[in-house]
């Protein structure tokens, strides 16, 4: 039987779920199936998941917004904007599916999976117990200090710059495979995912450099437009490691799918968070977390997006 599992592109967390997911599925549920993956990305103004994306006998999304879709056959998310539309919402809510499952109260996708999998299944995921807790510790932005989050000394960290700035899909498919047998280290270790990590390693040196240039800190809030350089997938820890005493950050960068305009609340801020990020973020057709969010628009809507950034910039330092 052939199945795919749609997952957040470039996250770690979006990964680790559909690892989860994975095993679950082939040990639980059908040990005959055949898994292929393939990512999703947030898209300006989007207002459906596309029917053409469900290739497989049946599907899943995971750690990724919802569709009312017929052939979608399993469904978990953790983020406040799980839902593209009303009535995309009132659909999962009215279907009861037995399949599909819902909790933003969960700091991770990926612990989610897991324990929804062994509270109704009787999963053992004591197998995966490094990869659900790393995955709880990058999504919840859980890491002692800021510097734990930038200088990357843990192979799950430094998996996650791979996950986060590579564009090579087979590699992509592969740690994902890899996620489900294999602990961080040994991920880390194999040579095509060492080198690719190299070079992605220097690049991110180079974004703290081009961050600690571009930005500015006023009223607690640090702003940088990143639209002049190739910046996509810099790290959003960045930021508070340069700036610790900041509260939130508001960040732009372009690329050539998308403008786009990020948002987050210091982790180690030393004053308390007063706004829902996501929320903000649901005014321009975004979304997120409370604590971490973003807004997408066209890449030819740059303008429009810089204005956003810092009307949002504006608003967090009022």
């Amino acid at each position: 039987m052939k199945f795919r599992v749609l997952h957040h592109d470039h996250c770690f967390d979006g990964f680790a779920s559909a690892a989860v997911f994975s095993r679950f599925f082939i040990e639980k549920i059908r040990p005959d199936a055949e898994i292929g993956y393939a990512g999703l990305a947030h898209k300006p103004n989007q207002l459906l998941i596309e029917e053409e994306l469900f290739q497989g006998e049946e599907n899943a999304i995971v750690d990724f917004k919802y569709s009312p879709s017929s052939r979608l056959t399993w469904w978990f998310d953790h983020h406040q904007s799980a839902f593209l539309s009303a009535a995309d919402e009132n659909h999962f809510y009215s279907e009861k599916s037995p399949t599909k499952f819902y909790d933003p109260n969960y700091k991770s996708c990926t612990k989610f999976i897991a324990d929804t999998a062994t509270a109704k299944y009787g999963f053992d995921q004591s197998k995966l117990t490094e990869l659900i807790y790393w995955a709880d510790v990058i999504d919840g932005a859980q890491y002692k200090d800021a510097r734990t989050g930038v200088e990357l000394n843990e192979p799950a960290l430094r998996l996650m710059l791979v996950i986060e700035a590579s564009r090579d899909e087979a590699l992509m498919a592969r740690i994902i495979r890899m996620m489900q047998t294999d602990s961080l280290s040994q991920i880390m270790e194999d040579p095509q995912v060492d080198q690719a990590f190299r070079p992605l390693f220097e690049r991110h040196l180079l974004m703290i450099d081009y961050i600690r240039q571009a930005a500015r800190l006023e009223g607690g809030v640090v702003y940088f437009d990143l639209s002049t350089l190739d910046a996509e997938g810099y790290s959003k820890f960045i930021p508070y490691y340069l700036f610790p005493e900041c509260v939130y950050s508001v960040g732009l960068s372009l690329s050539s799918s998308r403008s786009k305009v990020s948002v987050g609340f210091n982790p180690w801020s030393p004053r308390p968070r007063r706004h829902n990020l996501a929320s903000i973020c649901e005014r321009y057709n975004g979304g997120g977390h409370a604590v971490v969010c973003a807004i997408s628009y066209r890449p030819d809507q740059i303008d429009l997006a810089r204005e956003t950034a810092q009307s949002i910039a504006s608003e967090l330092r009022s």
